[in-house]
């Protein structure tokens, strides 16, 4: 069964997003829904014609990775955003945030100051599926440092594309509207 690319306009007039980032966004990842397609279709082809030893097979094998994480977290990225209601303070998010990191302000500026190194890839905060304690992890490339047996449970994204068409190289500005625009609801029913 193919995947389809979501519909995501319902974020069209967010505040801080223009509209050409976001359908250029929108754009991109349609790109990768169909590119895992295809690379899925590769794969049982030459699975049907028993060249599963070919080096064609094992790019396509590595390169599924980048297609479908890159379609997976972009679905997580746009499905956290549209909110505009702070994290209710009652709400177990709220609670277990403060638990393992001190209070919010600490998680907030932890999560915040990881996505403004220098670099591009993701800002996710993670929770280990062993202990449920949350983590704020950067990880680089979609198919790459992901941590092991852990649940995503705020993404954003700070490739360059996220960003430059509305705020250039200010970084720290997306950072500011992407934190007005969580949608916390969609956030905490990711918690375990």
């Amino acid at each position: 069964m193919a995947y389809v690319a979501k519909d995501y306009s319902n974020l069209l007039g967010m505040e801080g997003f223009s509209e050409t980032l976001l359908k250029n966004h929108f754009t991109l990842y349609q790109g990768y829904v169909a590119n895992t397609n295809k690379v899925i279709e590769s794969l049982e082809n030459l699975f049907k014609d028993d060249k599963v030893s070919s080096p064609e097979y094992a790019e396509l094998k590595r390169r599924l990775g980048w297609e479908f994480n890159g379609m997976r977290l972009h679905e997580y990225y746009f499905e956290n955003l549209g909110g505009k209601d702070p994290l209710n303070k009652d709400s177990n998010l709220y609670k277990k945030i403060v638990e393992d990191f001190g209070s919010f302000e600490n998680w907030e500026k932890d999560f915040k100051a990881t996505g403004a190194m220098r670099g591009i890839g993701w800002t996710i905060l993670y929770q280990d599926s062993v202990n449920g304690k949350l983590l704020n992890f950067w990880v680089n490339e979609h198919d790459t440092a992901h941590p092991s047996g852990c649940q995503p449970i705020l993404i954003m994204d700070v490739f360059e594309h996220a960003f430059i068409t509305d705020y250039g190289l200010k970084r720290a500005d997306y950072i500011q509207a992407f934190f007005k625009n969580i949608n916390w609801k969609v956030v905490e029913k990711r918690l375990k």
